[in-house]
């Protein structure tokens, strides 16, 4: 029997890489001062809301680069690497998923059992920071979404968790760039009155985006939405208006 050919630590080459392989290359990333760092910014400390999670101090560059270089990497392998306790390593390992899916030739199966899988990972609290949601929901859930209907994201929209609820928001993106803006305009608002802050910035970041395309249907929905919108959600949404504007609607 021939030996099965291991990914390179740097390159990832290799058809039959396992997960063994992805966690040996990001491991060899790591940087202890920039792990430091990371934990900082992403809010790891007592109460707060990455409470606990651990960082390789792999940048998000070096992360991308890896997770090309193991686009070979079997679904179920990168699955096993999406409950690794590191950061880097679960974002890795969703960024394969991510890319896998929206590949043109991958077949609409093939992507279901992405959706699938990633959905379990979500629901197990795998995909559990700001940004683990924000570059992969869009192309895994919010393309799923688009392409069979918005039933499925009623499983993270009233989940009542933290990122599930930002995985249902943030899986607005391809309907707006599709030019849709009822369903999403429909999603940011079941959250406008929520408790937390990154759901505020979810929230705006979509709306922004709606603005860019349909400045006027923005303009009508926050004269609408305006008084319970949280400042936060208002700002961001409000971020490419002339300032005399800003001001108005700031001024509420």
């Amino acid at each position: 029997m021939m030996p099965r050919t291991t990914a390179n630590p740097r390159t990832g080459s290799g058809n039959d890489a396992v997960a063994a392989d992805l966690e040996h290359a990001m491991l060899a990333q790591a940087n202890p001062a920039d792990a430091a760092v990371l934990q900082s910014f992403f809010k790891t400390g007592k109460g707060q809301y990455a409470e606990g999670d651990k960082f390789l101090g792999v940048r998000n560059p070096s992360t991308r680069r890896t997770a090309k270089a193991f686009a070979n990497l079997p679904v179920e392998e990168a699955a096993k690497t999406a409950r690794s306790k590191w950061h880097e390593l679960r974002l890795c390992s969703l960024l394969i998923l991510a890319n896998k899916y929206r590949h043109k030739n991958t077949p609409e199966p093939a992507r279901a059992d992405i959706f699938r899988i990633y959905t379990r990972l979500a629901q197990e609290g795998f995909v559990n920071n700001w940004d683990l949601v924000d570059l992969t929901a869009p192309d895994i859930t919010g393309a799923y979404a688009f392409a069979h209907g918005v039933d499925e994201l009623e499983v993270f929209a009233a989940s009542g968790m933290l990122w599930q609820e930002r995985i249902a928001v943030l899986s607005m993106f391809p309907f707006i760039r599709a030019g849709e803006q009822d369903i999403p305009f429909r999603m940011v608002t079941r959250f406008l009155d929520h408790r937390h802050d990154l759901m505020h910035k979810a929230c705006g970041w979509m709306l922004r985006e709606i603005g860019k395309r349909d400045r006027e249907a923005l303009t009508a929905y926050l004269n609408a939405h305006k008084a319970r919108m949280p400042r936060t959600a208002l700002r961001y949404a409000i971020e490419h208006y002339p300032e005399p504007e800003r001001k108005a609607f700031l001024a509420r």
